[in-house]
C-alpha cells in the first residue's frame, strides 16, 4: 500500500492545493483512504494531519474504511425531498434491509443519503456505484435492485 500512495504523491507537486486531488486519487485506487496515506499526505504537502483528516471527514465522498461492494446514494435536496426521495430511501431501505447510512457487508450493499447531488432538473436522483439515475420512482426501486443484487 505504502508504494502506490508514494507514487501517487509522486506524480502530483507538493504544493497544498493539490491535496484534494491526491485524496481521490487513493480512494480511487484503494476504495477507501487508509490511515497511512493520510498521514503521509500530511507530511507531503506539509499541512497537519487533523486538517487532511478534516477535509476527508467534510467532504461525503471520501471514506475512510472499506465499503461495500454496492452503494446506492439517495440525494434528499429539496427539488429530490419534494418529488419523493423520502419515499425511495425506504422503499431501498425495506426491499434490503439496510437503513440508510448503514452498511450491510454480508449482503454487500450500502445505503447513504446525501443532502444536494446538484442534479435538481433530474429529481429524485440515485446513485448506484456511480452512475447517477434521474426522475427514479418507487416502482423503478426493484427493478434497480434486481439488476444490483440479483434480488427478485
Amino acid at each position: 500500500m505504502t508504494e502506490k500512495v508514494e507514487t501517487i504523491l509522486a506524480s502530483l507537486p507538493a504544493e497544498r492545493r493539490h491535496l484534494v486531488l491526491f485524496l481521490h486519487r487513493v480512494q480511487q485506487e484503494f476504495g477507501y483512504i487508509p490511515g497511512e496515506a493520510l498521514r503521509m499526505a500530511a507530511d507531503y504537502f506539509a499541512v497537519s494531519p487533523a486538517e487532511v483528516y478534516g477535509l476527508v471527514t467534510f467532504y461525503s465522498a471520501f471514506r475512510l474504511k472499506p465499503g461495500c461492494r454496492h452503494e446506492i446514494t439517495i440525494c434528499q435536496g429539496t427539488a429530490c425531498h419534494v418529488r419523493g426521495a423520502p419515499e425511495l430511501a425506504e422503499e431501498f431501505s425495506s426491499l434490503l434491509g439496510v437503513k440508510p447510512g448503514q452498511d450491510d457487508l454480508d449482503k454487500g450493499v450500502a445505503i447513504r443519503t446525501v443532502n444536494c447531488l446538484g442534479c435538481c432538473a433530474l429529481a429524485p436522483v440515485v446513485v448506484v456505484d456511480g452512475e447517477y439515475q434521474g426522475r427514479v420512482h418507487k416502482e423503478r426501486v426493484r427493478e434497480i435492485l434486481e439488476k444490483l443484487t440479483g434480488m427478485k
